[in-house]
């Protein structure tokens, strides 16, 4: 069943940079934890983990815990219309910067992709 969201909060969360970021990561990754997006970013873990709590709260991300890490996803029961918003902006902005570089960034983590995740 999907969930409702907000249109107001959907487009003021992804209004700010480190969200609109992550967020766009998201969509091109079943599922990130804090320390892939903190490289990814070049941003710190606490601010990283505010901006994912923010998208969480308004049920635009769905996060699960694993050990001492948490691994977050876009959150399977949000609307068509906000996963297709989602989409076309994901797609549109994948060759631009920063998206681009955060994405090569990600490739480039050295936790990724079997390593021992976030060690």
């Amino acid at each position: 069943m999907a969930m409702e969201i907000e249109a107001t909060a959907l487009f003021a969360a992804l209004a700010h940079d480190t969200r609109l970021r992550c967020v766009t990561l998201l969509m091109h990754h079943d599922e990130l934890c804090v320390c892939e997006l903190t490289h990814a970013l070049g941003a710190s873990q606490p601010h990283i983990s505010r901006s994912l709590g923010q998208l969480r709260e308004i049920g635009l991300v769905a996060d699960r815990r694993e050990g001492i890490w948490v691994y977050y996803r876009i959150n399977p029961a949000i609307p068509t219309w906000v996963r297709g918003v989602l989409g076309e902006a994901a797609k549109g902005l994948c060759g631009q910067g920063p998206f681009a570089e955060d994405e090569q960034a990600l490739r480039a983590a050295p936790s990724r992709p079997a390593a021992a995740r976030c060690a």
